[in-house]
C-alpha cells in the first residue's frame, strides 16, 4: 500500500491516539472503554496509511504527491 499520511499528520495522530488511550485510566465505569478508540489513530500513524483518506482520495504525504 502507498503511504498517504504525512509527517505532521502522523504527529497529530499519535498525540490524539495517546490522549484517547489515557481515557482508560482517567474515566470510571464503562465510559473508560471509549479510550480504546485511540488505537485507530496510532495504527494509522504507525503504518502511514489511512483507509478513509484512500476512499476520499486525500494524501498528506509529500512523497505520494510526487508520483
Amino acid at each position: 500500500m502507498e503511504a498517504n499520511v504525512g509527517s505532521v499528520d502522523r504527529v497529530v495522530r499519535v498525540v490524539v491516539g495517546l490522549a484517547l488511550l489515557s481515557l482508560l485510566f482517567v474515566l470510571n465505569g464503562n465510559a473508560r472503554w471509549f479510550g480504546l478508540i485511540g488505537v485507530v489513530p496510532l495504527a494509522t500513524a504507525a503504518f502511514r496509511v489511512c483507509p478513509l483518506y484512500r476512499l476520499v482520495g486525500l494524501s498528506t504525504c509529500p512523497l505520494a504527491a510526487k508520483k
